[in-house]
């Protein structure tokens, strides 16, 4: 396969994929057809199975292009970031902010559903949290691991810091389940704030 050929391929997928999210977006997954996502991009349905050969799988690559896009801001916000504190608060921050903007994608793929369908995306659901809090997870432990390396906090056994990014998980998770029932009406950076403050005062030497 020569370069400009997988480029052009790179782009016909890249075309399929956000012509399926703006649909799954507009009408939710159940009321979208392969034939939706085909007259999207103007081609045929056989074209688009060359690429994909179901609508769970064009699904499970736009959610993993999100999640990617996703984990990519986080990283760069905390890359950006100069202390430990900072670090950790533009984490949170960064977080919050993105399931504030990506959550009307989320929400309107279970519009339509029946209860087996249901069923079965809440399960893909919390494979995607497990996969979600584990790179969450070595995210922080780096944060803090670098922390501790230079001398901004104090030594932490490996247990112990297993246990308080556990806890800082917990709280973080919680706190966009909270954003959500309430509709996403409260400023995200007081509350994030003082978390931030809570989670330092048993860090710092």
């Amino acid at each position: 396969m020569t370069e400009n050929t997988a480029t052009k391929e790179d782009l016909i997928q890249e075309q399929i994929l956000q012509a399926a999210k703006q649909l799954f977006l507009m009408y939710g997954l159940a009321k979208v057809t392969m034939d939706d996502v085909a007259k999207a991009i103007g081609k045929g349905r056989s074209s688009l199975y060359y690429y994909y050969k179901s609508k769970d799988e064009i699904l499970d690559a736009v959610v993993n292009l999100e999640l990617k896009a996703i984990r990519a801001t986080m990283a760069k916000a905390v890359d950006q970031a100069t202390t430990t504190e900072e670090k950790i608060n533009i984490f949170f921050v960064s977080k919050l902010k993105l399931v504030r903007e990506k959550g009307p994608f989320f929400d309107a793929l279970e519009s339509g559903m029946d209860a087996d369908a249901i069923s079965s995306f809440n399960e893909a659901k919390l494979v995607i949290h497990q996969g979600t809090i584990k790179w969450e997870g070595t995210l922080l432990n780096k944060i803090l691991t670098d922390g501790i390396a230079n001398g901004e906090l104090k030594a932490i056994e490996k247990n112990d810091l297993d246990i308080r990014i556990f806890v800082m998980l917990s709280t973080l998770h919680g706190l966009k389940r909270e954003m959500r029932m309430e509709k996403n009406v409260r400023d995200i950076e007081p509350v994030i704030d003082q978390l931030t403050q809570m989670v330092m005062h048993g860090l710092y030497k």
